[in-house]
């Protein structure tokens, strides 16, 4: 009875930090979203050219969308939304191990669907002591932020030899994460 269950864990966060606050923090400190979200600036850089902001755009946009959908509820079961959430994990951190550009468009219908899933997560948790648009304004600002620094992080690394070699090590510890994200360990 002295834990928190999830949903109360998001009440105090906007309690204490207010509701654009408690948006903002939600994507950054869940280890899952933040892989994710940083995977996506990486893979952006990888691609290269209108990609490095085309892709996490799509992000954005859909995760927008998602987030409406889970605010209203439309019924997605959770099982289902946390397993598209292990799975951008493990696909985003694929093709980084991978290092290979591929088209933004093919990678856009990836990256959308795992927005909408990142997205319906973050909408449904939005807590019921929140103003909702200041805590979707929250989470968006929030996943703009890890897009930047993953873009960062992934421009840096590919201006060196060894970079290049550790943007694939942490590609594939991703998709170790993110496996172990899919089978709940984690």
């Amino acid at each position: 009875m002295m834990m928190a269950t999830p949903a109360l864990a998001h009440e105090n966060e906007v309690i204490l930090l207010g509701p654009f606050l408690g948006g903002f923090t939600h994507p950054v400190l869940g280890l899952d979203h933040f892989l994710a979200m940083l995977s996506v600036g990486i893979v952006s850089v990888i691609i290269g050219g209108r990609a490095i902001w085309a892709v996490p755009a799509t992000f954005v946009c859909f995760m927008a969308l998602g987030g409406a959908l889970g605010w209203v509820d439309v019924g997605l079961p959770p099982a289902f939304m946390e397993t598209g959430i292990a799975l951008s994990v493990i696909l985003l951190g694929a093709l980084i191990a991978w290092n290979r550009s591929l088209s933004a468009y093919l990678v856009a219908i990836p990256v959308a669907f795992f927005g909408t899933m990142h997205g319906y997560a973050h909408g449904s948790e939005i807590p019921s002591i929140a103003d909702p648009a200041l805590y979707a304004l929250g989470f968006m600002l929030g996943t703009i932020v890890i897009h930047l620094l993953g873009v960062l992080v992934g421009d840096v690394s590919r201006r060196y030899l060894y970079g290049r070699y550790a943007l694939q090590a942490a590609g594939a510890a991703f998709v170790a994460t993110g496996g172990l994200f899919l089978v709940g360990v984690l």
